[in-house]
């Protein structure tokens, strides 16, 4: 039996986007070309590999089944005929597409930047901000690595846990709270507050851990970035409770204040993310070194919240 290899490419491009055009999009040909290969592929398993359920398609139990063994043939046969070459960081001419969340571009972007400009002059980074919706721009290859506190589940996505911090209250200086001697729970939840949430979400996981003690807050505004909602918070008595190491200097530069949050909350963690495409991509490797020194390097410098 002769085997067409670029069957292999459109297989495995086909059962990770689970469209016929989405695949079409990502290895650059066109949707009838596409539909064309996905007919020599069922004439060639004797399976239909994707059927259509309403307006969207869905992969068959045997399509499931060899997904991952597809993707890891497609990839050696890569570092058969594509073998890896030695980084010349400065010859390297790329451009790397980060999806961060926008307090960690404000507090690790610097240092990332300054490092790979150092390194390799050639290598351009695109900073773009955070959807309000999930989106496929990491499985599609248009975003190379993301960083934000959400563990993604697809299972072809890679996450690595970088670092964490923990949550603070930040206020305007002379707020009514920072004129006693301990913020209470009660305290906490009796003043106004305003969350940060790209969804526009008023409630989290603070919400819960109040309904525990039998307090509730009230949650008057939500703003879509940290930098947003420091604004509202410099101005009035509002409230935020946001990490610390994103927190912090910001704050200083706006003069708030940063108190200690009277609840027991697991650390605000963060999550380096990229597709499993690239987990031997030199270039992709030698950039995940530098963002998890960036954007671990605040943490490690942490101190305590002041008044």
């Amino acid at each position: 039996m002769q085997l067409d290899l670029n069957l292999l490419a459109a297989l495995d491009a086909l059962l990770e986007e689970g469209s016929v055009a989405a695949a079409a999009e990502r290895l650059h040909v066109t949707a009838p070309a596409m539909s064309r290969s996905l007919g020599r592929i069922r004439r060639t398993t004797g399976d239909q590999i994707l059927v259509r359920t309403g307006r969207t398609m869905t992969a068959t139990p045997y399509a499931v089944a060899v997904r991952e063994q597809v993707h890891q043939l497609l990839q050696q046969v890569h570092s058969v005929l594509a073998p890896s070459r030695e980084l010349d960081l400065g010859t390297l001419e790329r451009t790397f597409t980060l999806r961060w969340h926008d307090s960690l571009v404000a507090l690790s972007g610097p240092a990332l930047l300054a490092a790979v400009r150092e390194q390799a002059p050639g290598v351009r980074l695109r900073f773009t901000a955070e959807s309000s919706i999930d989106t496929p721009e990491l499985r599609r290859g248009q975003v190379d690595l993301e960083a934000n506190a959400n563990h993604p589940t697809a299972p072809d996505i890679r996450a690595e846990r970088v670092t964490e911090t923990h949550h603070v209250i930040v206020v305007r200086r002379g707020h009514p709270l920072t004129r006693v001697k301990t913020v209470t729970t009660a305290r906490y939840a009796m003043a106004e507050h305003i969350t940060v949430s790209r969804r526009g979400n008023l409630g989290n996981a603070l919400d819960d851990a109040l309904a525990q003690l039998g307090l509730t807050r009230r949650v008057v505004a939500t703003a879509p970035t940290e930098a947003a909602a420091f604004e509202f918070v410099r101005s009035s008595d509002l409230i935020i409770t946001a990490p610390e190491s994103t927190t912090r200097s910001a704050a200083a530069d706006l003069d708030l204040t940063l108190l200690p949050l009277p609840l027991e909350l697991p650390p605000a963690p963060v999550y380096l993310s990229w597709h499993q495409r690239y987990d031997t991509d030199p270039a992709h490797v030698w950039l995940r070194d530098l963002a998890r020194t960036a954007l671990a390097g605040p943490t490690r410098k942490r101190g305590h919240a002041t008044r």
